[in-house]
């Protein structure tokens, strides 16, 4: 299989991907673990993306495509991959289409998450975490047991600047912004599968095994 996950922050992208990922024993490819891996061993394109990052610059399509030729070239991804966070821009995805060609391969599918507005501020201003060991909890799903206090290392347990509402909405109207280009670009290949990211965690999982019979 190999996949494309498209959804909003707080949609369950890493819970989805997990399933994904161990249904199909694929590889799980983030262009931020692409970047950080490739920054920590020195690459050349590594230290090109050091030197955009370090300048507070996005660093260009064409650095994380010649990252990703390589990734997808690697062992884990052989019997298919999981896309997360790539691509971002319509720009982006004519540039991985030729990447895959070039490459001999193609996407199955394009799975988009989809999750009201609503219910993405509310799970994620009821968010939690570890300021000491990063632990994560939920002040109506899974609260820690003493309040702020954490129940495996006694951590101070704190609200994120970027989990309060305004925050929250703030980034939802910009992926809403960034993203419709690019869920259309798909839905005009024949290549999304829409699914409703609200129920239960095997959901894309269950629904992928009746589109593709895998």
């Amino acid at each position: 299989m190999r996949i494309i996950l498209l959804g909003p922050p707080g949609a369950g992208k890493g819970t989805q991907a997990e399933s994904i990922r161990r249904r199909w024993n694929i590889a799980y490819i983030s262009t931020g673990d692409i970047l950080r891996a490739n920054v920590k061993t020195g690459t050349e394109l590594g230290r090109s993306a050091k030197d955009y990052m370090a300048a507070g610059k996005l660093v260009p399509d064409e650095v994380i495509i010649a990252m990703m030729e390589l990734r997808l070239q690697e062992p884990d991804a052989e019997s298919g991959f999981l896309l997360d966070g790539f691509p971002r821009t319509v720009g982006q995805a004519e540039a991985l289409d030729a990447l895959l060609s070039r490459l001999g391969l193609k996407l199955d599918v394009v799975v988009e998450l989809e999750v009201p507005d609503d219910v993405v501020v509310r799970r994620l201003s009821s968010r939690r975490v570890c300021r000491q060991c990063g632990e994560i909890y939920n002040t109506t799903a899974k609260p820690a047991k003493h309040g702020d206090v954490c129940d495996k290392c006694s951590g101070e347990v704190i609200q994120r600047d970027d989990d309060t509402e305004e925050v929250i909405r703030e980034r939802l109207a910009v992926f809403h912004d960034q993203t419709a280009p690019l869920i259309e670009y798909y839905r005009d290949k024949g290549a999304l599968l829409k699914v409703d990211a609200t129920g239960a965690k095997d959901a894309v999982v269950e629904l992928l095994e009746g589109s593709f019979g895998r």
